[in-house]
């Protein structure tokens, strides 16, 4: 019995030093990542794809749209940036997060604003971002997204 106590204690020590690093690491993807939405939403503002292209998003990246057309590579990507960035701006907000070393994801809000005033309708997609760190640093390696808004927790 004593065997099993000492074992006991000892996977509960593990757990708890695997969730307190877990913690750790999840702070510092969440403030990685931010940096890199943070990015996105100001290459929009300038009206600049490069950012995007080149920091954001891995080279090999696979997006999905909400009308269900796959581009796969950052020259893919290139055109549909080139167009939305100068007609629009967008703000991110992460929902739910999760990290595992070096990759995670995030379900976000991805809110979109319209440059032009008077024409289309703000809206907001329902997206999930694909995270790999490569050399220390975070990389976009997919996305997939629909028309809608996460309720943030604890909303009705």
């Amino acid at each position: 019995m004593r065997h099993f106590s000492l074992l006991f204690s000892l996977v509960l020590l593990m757990s708890l030093n695997t969730a307190l690093a877990a913690g750790g690491n999840l702070d510092a993807f969440k403030q990685a990542i931010r940096a890199k939405y943070d990015l996105k939403e100001q290459a929009f503002a300038a009206g600049d794809a490069e950012p995007i292209i080149n920091h954001f998003y891995a080279a090999d990246v696979v997006s999905t749209d909400n009308e269900g057309n796959t581009h796969i590579g950052r020259e893919e990507l290139r055109p549909l940036y080139e167009d939305v960035t100068a007609t629009h701006n967008v703000h991110i907000e992460s929902v739910y997060t999760h990290v595992n070393g070096d990759t995670g994801w995030d379900w976000a809000n991805f809110y979109v604003t319209p440059k032009e005033p008077g024409g289309e309708e703000p809206f907001s997609f329902k997206i999930l971002f694909l995270w790999e760190k490569v050399n220390g640093e975070w990389w976009c390696k997919g996305d997939m997204y629909v028309l809608g808004e996460f309720k943030q927790h604890g909303e009705e």
